[in-house]
């Protein structure tokens, strides 16, 4: 009956009945024969049925891990509806205080960049904003959560602003020592966390470390993941309400802001944001219900990045001399956001002929990610939104993009002609790039690229800073020196974070203005400058009555 509803066009791929929800989930290729008023599908396959739709795309680029999520999800969704009744009970449970104090525990990512970690008191719960790790770390350096004062099950949620590692790094730890309370994040975020983790736990096991948790952890938090749409307030504790905004950053990336109480404080943290537009996002959202209390990232406090328009001609020039020459690039990059941003930008260049169309050879795990990123492309910007739903013009598909799913295969990538390479990971802590840049880095025809920040003490930074002689260990444990003769560049403007033009205008113009800004995510330096740049601007003294700084281990009070 379902089948014969829906049209030829939208491309049906699974139906499946799912009794513990009485939902039927459908899965298509075009949703936009779904979803459309002018067919009203979806309501009349309730009418029909009984059983309320759920309607899921396809991905457009071969994938693994959103079946996988789908296929564990249904295999246990009688547990998940266990937990979601649970969950739901203590939420709508009667308060016990109706005021109280509002504290703010700085447990990672302040003073520094990476683990981030807060942890914000209410007199009914205990809410953790992210928890990372610091992936640039040659040290096992964890969020400091012996400081918080509580227990593990004390926890009540945690909510996810993105899936980079810094803020999502340590989260299963949690499911190894007993939390079993909710993940709220936005839907691509909990897709993408799987592929992140998994990696990493992977890593660790290839590399002789023991990760500080297991797959199967990795699974239990991916099982107790809420998501949450851009816009939707959700109650997550008997006295908070949580709302996800749009940042910029990465997909599925959000401001976080929380409602306390009966109007006793609001908080809105940024997360890692961009005040500004790219080719795969809108610009960070700035208009808020209320807002007493802003926690912002300072990552590029004291520094000013060019243009999108500039850093886009800088980085093709220096791509388009490296293919005269016969050379290669190389491109270090994350695997979710800048490895998509570069995508779009090569694909454009290429298709009006400005730069020569060779292989661009991308790296499985990127691949991965952006077969996720084709999925929900609602949340891309509008341009690209509306090239994929409704022109059919999918950018990622681009012809020249070559993507490498067996590592044997790399030898093509390096050995043929001139050619681009986008490989994790970016800051040269490990990953494919590594062998890509042993055996390029001695021609000085090709180029290394750098297009994300450089956290101090990764290989990455040091390179940047003038390291020309790299050491490198072969699985037969042998060390192998290797003298740097190509060409080095770096271009910042590509960054997803905000730089401090940004940051100064973001706090100018977020509505209502924030009586208390906390700042975060930065090396020390960075923050001190954008601090002092605050305290000297007279509007902005106006608009803030309190400037914070902490460290890991301060506490805040609120109220």
């Amino acid at each position: 009956m379902i089948k014969n509803l829906i049209p030829e066009e939208a491309g049906l791929t699974d139906v499946f009945f799912n009794p513990e929800r009485g939902e039927v989930e459908i899965e298509a290729k075009n949703l936009k024969y779904l979803l459309s008023r002018e067919n009203n599908i979806v309501n009349k396959i309730f009418l029909e049925t009984y059983w309320r739709p759920r309607v899921y795309r396809t991905p457009p680029l071969p994938s693994k891990v959103i079946p996988e999520v789908r296929r564990f999800l249904r295999a246990y969704s009688q547990d998940r509806r266990r937990f979601l009744r649970d969950v739901g009970l203590k939420i709508h449970k009667d308060p016990m205080f109706r005021s109280g104090r509002i504290r703010i525990m700085a447990l990672g990512g302040f003073g520094e960049v990476g683990r981030s970690a807060i942890l914000v008191q209410t007199p009914e719960s205990n809410i953790l904003l992210d928890l990372g790790i610091k992936p640039s770390s040659t040290q096992e350096e964890y969020p400091y959560l012996d400081l918080a004062g509580v227990n593990i099950s004390d926890i009540d949620a945690v909510v996810v602003t993105h899936a980079h590692l810094d803020h999502i790094g340590f989260i299963p730890f949690l499911y190894k020592y007993g939390y079993r309370g909710p993940i709220y994040a936005t839907e691509p975020t909990i897709h993408l966390m799987k592929l992140l983790l998994e990696d990493y736990v992977d890593v660790a096991r290839k590399e002789g470390k023991l990760p500080p948790y297991s797959t199967r952890n990795i699974m239990e938090a991916i099982l107790h993941s809420i998501p949450i749409k851009y816009g939707e307030v959700t109650d997550i504790s008997p006295d908070v309400k949580l709302t996800l905004h749009n940042s910029g950053h990465v997909l599925g990336s959000a401001i976080v802001h929380l409602h306390i109480g009966n109007g006793l404080c609001n908080i809105v943290y940024t997360g890692d944001f961009k005040y500004g537009r790219t080719r795969l996002h809108n610009s960070a959202d700035y208009r808020f219900p209320r807002v007493e209390v802003l926690i912002m990232e300072s990552t590029y406090g004291g520094k000013t990045l060019e243009s999108r328009e500039e850093t886009e001609i800088k980085f093709i020039k220096y791509v388009k001399e490296t293919l005269e020459r016969n050379g290669k690039v190389l491109i270090p990059v994350l695997a979710i956001g800048r490895a998509q941003e570069i995508m779009l930008v090569l694909a454009d260049y290429m298709s009006r002929g400005e730069i020569p169309e060779v292989p661009v050879f991308i790296e499985g795990m990127i691949a991965e990610a952006t077969a996720i990123y084709t999925t929900f492309p609602e949340y891309l910007s509008k341009t690209i939104r509306e090239k994929i739903l409704y022109h059919d013009e999918n950018p990622f598909l681009y012809d020249a993009f070559e993507i490498i799913r067996d590592p044997r295969k790399r030898s093509e990538a390096i050995e043929s002609g001139p050619a681009i390479i986008l490989a994790t990971s970016g800051m040269l802590t490990g990953g494919p790039v590594m062998e890509y840049l042993r055996e390029l880095a001695p021609d000085k025809r090709n180029t290394l690229i750098f297009v994300s920040f450089q956290v101090e003490g990764t290989l990455g930074r040091r390179i940047v800073n003038g390291l020309r002689e790299l050491t490198f260990t072969s699985r037969n444990g042998k060390v192998e020196i290797v003298k740097m003769k190509m060409q080095v560049e770096m271009v910042e403007g590509f960054s997803g974070h905000s730089d401090e033009k940004q940051l100064l205008g973001y706090l100018s113009r977020i509505t209502p203005a924030p009586k208390t800004v906390i700042l975060g995510h930065g090396e020390p330096s960075r923050t001190r400058a954008l601090a002092q740049k605050i305290r000297s601007n007279k509007n902005l003294r106006k608009r803030i009555r309190r400037l914070i700084e902490p460290v890991n281990g301060d506490v805040i009070t609120i109220v």
